[in-house]
């Protein structure tokens, strides 16, 4: 069986798996990171959302051999400093968004990697920005998102 070897959250993992697994099921089933959820399997949902270099990605639309040794992948696990949570993580709680919280993982992790694409880009976090993101709440808690996302990008 082929070796996969990529760094999670900080760590250097290497899983004995095909190719063509989709890198959720690695995260979540051979390595035991269950943060990234699984809703739709097709990259649209988004609930499984992480970042892999910086960057917001869908795990499961991605075959874990179409990750490189010198990437790496930051799941809703590795985005706090020890035990001081992420400061979006904080406006999650402070804003009280979460209902059923299934999708709030993929929601926290969309919302960091806009902030600092925002950031970079040398634009404001707005509604417009915001609306950028297509990440899937069942639950509809969209304007507790919105104000989450705007006070987690003042204290990042």
């Amino acid at each position: 069986m082929p070796t996969q070897t990529f760094k999670l959250n900080g760590e250097q993992v290497t899983v004995d798996t095909e190719d063509d697994v989709r890198l959720l099921w690695v995260i979540r089933d051979l390595l035991g990171f269950t943060g990234p959820k699984y809703g739709c399997g097709i990259n649209v949902c988004k609930a499984c959302t992480s970042h892999i270099n910086g960057k917001a990605f869908n795990p499961c639309s991605v075959r874990v051999a179409d990750v490189a040794d010198s990437d790496e992948v930051t799941t809703i696990e590795g985005l706090a400093d020890g035990e001081d949570l992420h400061p979006m993580q904080q406006a999650w709680i402070d804003y009280d968004v979460a209902q059923c919280g299934y999708c709030q993982p993929g929601q926290i992790m969309a919302a960091v990697a806009k902030v600092r694409q925002c950031v970079t880009e040398g634009r404001e976090v707005d509604d417009t920005a915001i609306e950028e993101l297509r990440n899937i709440c069942r639950c509809g808690t969209y304007q507790r998102i919105r104000e989450a996302i705007k006070a987690g990008a003042e204290n990042m």
